[in-house]
């Protein structure tokens, strides 16, 4: 009978669960509360699945039941996406992709070869294209996509998800017509529908099933996994994106971390009650705060700008709320506990809503008020994110992939206070960096480079766009990890490998901090951990002739 318990017992409480686990022989790397560099060589996990202790060179091993060799690899904590967009990067990933698109042409042709490929599908949705990559810059139109498609709609969306142009099944579909109005902070022409418009079409889409959610999830999880991020803010949930995430976090499918931002008053009220959540599923998941928009991209001339648009004299943009709605539903989302997040592009915009936090109480220290990308602010409002205690959401790769567009939409002599990293650092302002995934490729790394050299992969422009911007590589890596932790209230969990946090780290391919900027951006993840436990491992292929 007592062999027969002691068995019950190893099958209940596997011996391996119980153990603790030297990481030993890393090159780690993390940084402080002050973004300074610490260096780091071994890492011990407790049973729990969290660090017990950081060691550094020359420090004893302690004892552990297991001990792994890291073979002088690069170990860094999991890296933190401070805004991205978790269900569409699963859709995104998994419908037609028009990333890069080079010409009307080369979107017509991936156009015409999705269709083909995919007859069962009723609506062809995708997402990606930008015009001002192609040489006449001109924005797609109907007739442009019904010269390829004309037998089911077709809704395609620009990289910046603030306009998308739909084809004439789509406009019949979706009941527009030529005397169709535009909302106000939209704008309609020619199949081409920007920001408040754009829900016109949006709304006749039929929903995806419960199934394709889930199916997106678990693809956009994959892509996390695959480039070092064990942790993300999703900005923007739906009620239909919250019910996946507790259906993959009851059923044990949350490989990642995810800080949920209910994407406005509405799924405000309808996700979770209209509280605020605690962290569910061993601090997977948490319902933080709302995400509200002020205004539109700079792309699709949607960014709301204090003075008009160099390249359009006859427009500033579109103000998505006014001051007044603006108060109303920062005071609402304070009052039950949420953080506010607010999306502000242009310099009218950033004005309005630094203001209106701070009137409506949503800014203070305690509570933490974002603007998220806070792309182009007027010099003498930087000071303003300092005063009122917000929080700057930036994403470098913004800045790389823009900068020709935002010189030509502001005009050589409004671009200081445009993409004003180290400004943000020097005023003391907290800085959380993120991508905007799926605007942007959720791979941190091109992030980390554009971060301290303003420039691209390719070492564009030369000496760096606007270099007084840059930031040291601490400051980068603090804004992917401890930063974008402390935006999300995480910082107790994630963002350092410290005793008592989670183990999530990463091990890459080459030293990040002692590399130039072209090849940090060009850094390979090669195992990713998710509290203490590998859960993405980059496969290694052999040539033909060498397999066994």
């Amino acid at each position: 009978m007592r062999t027969s318990l002691v068995a019950l017992a190893a099958l209940l409480v596997p011996a391996a669960a119980l153990a603790d686990v030297l990481v030993d022989n890393v090159n780690g790397i993390q940084t402080d509360a002050q973004a300074r560099v610490q260096r780091f060589d071994g890492l011990l996990i407790g049973n729990d699945g969290k660090v017990k202790q950081l060691l550094v060179r020359g420090q004893p091993r302690p004892a552990a039941e297991h001990r792994i060799d890291g073979g002088g690899r690069t170990m860094l904590p999991g890296l933190i996406d401070a805004h991205g967009h978790i269900i569409g990067l699963g859709f995104a990933a998994l419908q037609l992709d028009l990333t890069g698109t080079s010409s009307l042409a080369d979107l017509q042709a991936r156009l015409k070869a999705y269709a083909e490929a995919n007859p069962q599908v009723r609506w062809i949705q995708g997402r990606g294209w930008n015009q001002e990559l192609w040489a006449d810059k001109r924005f797609p139109t109907a007739a442009d996509l019904d010269a390829v498609v004309s037998d089911r709609p077709v809704w395609l969306g620009r990289v910046d998800g603030h306009a998308a142009v739909a084809n004439s099944a789509a406009l019949t579909a979706a009941g527009i017509t030529p005397a169709t109005k535009a909302p106000e902070g939209g704008r309609i022409d020619k199949g081409l529908f920007v920001d408040a418009a754009m829900p016109l079409v949006e709304s006749k889409i039929p929903a995806p099933a419960a199934a394709e959610y889930d199916a997106a999830l678990a693809k956009a999880q994959q892509l996390m996994l695959s480039v070092g991020l064990t942790a993300a803010a999703d900005m923007g949930t739906s009620p239909d994106d919250w019910a996946a995430l507790l259906r993959a976090g009851e059923a044990g499918r949350l490989k990642v971390r995810l800080l949920s931002y209910a994407g406005g008053m509405q799924a405000m009220r309808s996700i979770a009650g209209g509280r605020p959540t605690d962290w569910l599923f061993a601090d997977r998941l948490r319902l933080v705060g709302v995400k509200l928009y002020s205004d539109g991209a700079l792309g699709s001339r949607g960014a709301w700008l204090k003075a008009p648009y160099h390249d359009k004299p006859d427009t500033r943009g579109l103000p998505l709320l006014t001051p007044a709605q603006l108060d109303e539903q920062a005071r609402a989302a304070v009052a039950s506990g949420h953080q506010v997040a607010v999306h502000a592009i242009g310099d009218a915009a950033n004005e309005m809503v630094l203001k209106g936090l701070a009137a409506a109480g949503a800014a203070n220290g305690a509570r933490r008020a974002r603007i998220e990308h806070a792309q182009v602010v007027d010099p003498k409002d930087l000071a303003l994110f300092k005063r009122y205690s917000v929080i700057a959401s930036m994403q470098p790769t913004h800045q790389t992939s823009d900068r020709l567009m935002a010189e030509a939409r502001l005009g050589p002599d409004r671009l200081e206070g445009a993409y004003a990293w180290l400004t943000m650092v020097d005023l003391g302002v907290p800085l959380a960096f993120g991508s905007d995934f799926p605007v942007e490729h959720p791979n941190p790394f091109p992030g980390l480079s554009a971060a301290v050299s303003r420039q691209d992969l390719k070492g564009a422009p030369a000496g760096g766009w606007l270099p007084a911007e840059r930031v040291p590589f601490g400051r980068a890596l603090h804004g992917f990890t401890r930063a974008a932790a402390y935006a999300g209230f995480a910082e107790r969990q994630v963002g350092s490998l410290e005793p008592g946090k989670w183990a999530d780290f990463i091990i890459v391919d080459r030293d990040v901090g002692a590399v130039d900027p072209q090849a940090l951006g060009q850094t390979q993840v090669l195992e990713t951990w998710v509290a203490g436990k590998k859960q993405w491992e980059r496969s290694v292929s052999v040539p033909p002739g060498e397999r066994g």
